[in-house]
């Protein structure tokens, strides 16, 4: 199966910066895309930003021009440099990734893998 972990979270004063590393593991045949998605307690979660794997990046209107994501399809890794950070940035961070990969010992399929999350703080 296809795993995606998630590295680089923590606490960040306000302004600051703070890089996302995102790595998928496993038998994967080609990065349609990568990204990364925000989840707060009670909201929904929200777009940030992606990459597919030919290099194209789209950004959510709340981050761009603060917000770098960058991909490297052969190493299947995706990575999100964060500047000028905000309170309202806060929510932990979620890698997500649709890929073409092996599953099982027979299946090849193109399908979405989440990651478990990792935290960004900003505090007030």
């Amino acid at each position: 199966q296809v795993q995606l972990v998630e590295s680089g979270g923590g606490l960040v004063q306000p302004v600051g910066s703070l890089k996302l590393s995102c790595a998928a593991s496993g038998i994967i045949f080609r990065v349609d895309h990568m990204g990364w998605y925000r989840q707060v307690p009670g909201k929904q979660r929200e777009f940030v930003a992606q990459a597919t794997g030919s290099g194209t990046t789209n950004y959510d209107d709340s981050v761009k021009g603060r917000f770098i994501i960058s991909i490297d399809s052969d190493k299947k890794t995706v990575d999100l440099q964060m500047n000028a950070l905000q309170p309202a940035d806060t929510a932990v961070y979620v890698c997500n990734a649709r890929l073409e990969a092996s599953i099982g010992s027979h299946d090849i399929r193109e399908t979405e893998w989440w990651g478990q999350g990792t935290q960004v703080t900003v505090p007030s």
